[in-house]
């Protein structure tokens, strides 16, 4: 099921980066429909969400409640299974400790001229968190969105899910009320994206949003980005699995399921030296997604995206994964602590048989938010500095400006800058 590419040759780098930039084209651009969109919310707020909410979820409810009522969310709460309760307070407890470790502290100190210098953090007042999927919402994305927000100090989250029709996956209600969302509401893409950007007469103004969406919450993200801070702009999901003739097939094959199940644009690479284990972990697969309930979404996946890579040396495997930056990489081998050495670009790195990406989704800790379509070149996993900013405090000595007025002058003179020039120069002849 998986293509297979060999990667001994030549130009094989070449080749897959072409095969690779085939996936990210392929998704249609909506910046149009998306611009319009955002134009409509900007003029018309409730009305226009509403109306957009009704027309892409095809509803013919009359009900224009954007908001669920305090009422609501205890009600709906309530009706999360226990079993799936307790999933969420481990995950919840988890996730929070291991954020918790990422707390950045404030400085403040003087330099040999008595001038003090310091650096302050602190948390953004409103984000606003996205979740997809209304019935196929998932509690996890609450947690690991919210989680981090919390840790940095931000007072007032808003959570937003397609649910205008009251059908909502419980847990997810479970989870917001959990993690002290102040406001649920009810409606979904790019229109919602908009209304958390620029505020309406129910939707809170945020500072930042985050969290996952189809394509039109994505382009909308990007759209809206300037006039709001953004987390990421993520593509489908992917993961990459280094495997050698060690590593059991039917793990390797699970894994990759498990990724493709996400959408039909989700791509599942499998990279090994070893043409056994291909040819078994394609054997497996074939197996495997006949008993899936996403069967279609997963055949689809790996029919068009899938890809087990073949080469025989080290140095071009680490090659392969650095020029992927997948978001999830898998490490099935022998030498797993060799290749680390080599990886460069990955948004998160499971190491070793018992590590599947799914327990990473949900329950061990860091986040699941993370870089796709090789944007791992780049940037990193949502964690709690994204709910953070930064300030520098200065504050200069009438010795330090004397000390320092030369450097500062010959250098704005030398930009051609004699306005910040004179601004130093003046101060001279002031204390002097």
């Amino acid at each position: 099921m998986l293509k297979l590419f060999n990667y001994n040759k030549k130009d094989s780098l070449k080749h897959l980066e072409i095969i690779l930039n085939r996936r990210k084209s392929i998704q249609k651009d909506q910046t149009r429909n998306v611009i319009q969109i955002i134009k409509n919310v900007k003029k018309n707020g409730d009305k226009a969400v509403l109306k957009y909410e009704k027309k892409f979820s095809k509803l013919k409810i009359k009900s224009n409640k954007i908001l669920f009522s305090k009422k609501e969310i205890e009600n709906i709460s309530k009706k999360t299974h226990n079993k799936i309760k307790k999933a969420i307070d481990l995950a919840y407890k988890r996730i929070l400790n291991f954020h918790s470790k990422q707390k950045f502290s404030s400085f403040r100190y003087k330099d040999k001229y008595k001038n003090e210098l310091s650096y302050k953090y602190s948390p953004l007042e409103k984000v606003g968190v996205y979740v997809p999927g209304g019935t196929a919402s998932y509690p996890s994305t609450v947690l690991m969105n919210c989680i981090p927000a919390i840790v940095a100090g931000v007072k007032n989250i808003y959570l937003t899910t397609p649910s205008l029709d009251s059908k909502i996956n419980p847990a997810v209600i479970y989870a917001a009320k959990k993690c002290g969302v102040k406001k649920i509401y009810k409606t979904g893409g790019a229109h919602s994206i908009a209304a958390f950007a620029y505020g309406t007469k129910n939707f809170d103004k945020v500072d930042k949003i985050v969290g996952p969406g189809n394509a039109f919450v994505a382009c909308a993200k990007k759209e809206v980005f300037g006039d709001v801070g953004i987390d990421m702009v993520a593509g489908p999901s992917e993961v990459s699995i280094v495997a050698d003739k060690s590593a059991d097939p039917e793990l390797v094959a699970a894994d990759l399921i498990a990724q493709a199940e996400h959408d039909v644009y989700a791509q599942s690479i499998l990279i090994s030296n070893d043409k056994n284990l291909i040819r078994l972990v394609n054997s497996t697969l074939k197996k495997q997604i006949n008993k899936l309930s996403k069967k279609k979404i997963a055949t689809k996946s790996i029919k068009n995206f899938g890809l087990a890579i073949f080469t025989n040396n080290k140095k071009r495997i680490i090659e392969i994964i650095n020029t992927i930056a997948p978001e999830h990489l898998e490490l099935y081998t022998k030498i797993n602590n060799e290749i680390i050495k080599g990886v460069k670009n990955a948004g998160s790195i499971f190491i070793g048989k018992f590590s599947p990406e799914a327990i990473g989704d949900y329950i061990a800790g860091p986040n699941h938010v993370l870089p796709t379509s090789g944007s791992a070149r780049f940037s990193s996993g949502l964690s709690v500095n994204d709910f953070l900013k930064r300030q520098s405090f200065i504050k200069i000595t009438k010795t330090g400006i004397e000390r320092l007025s030369s450097s500062v002058i010959n250098l704005a003179e030398h930009e051609n800058l004699e306005g910040h020039a004179n601004s130093v120069r003046i101060r001279l002849k002031k204390v002097n």
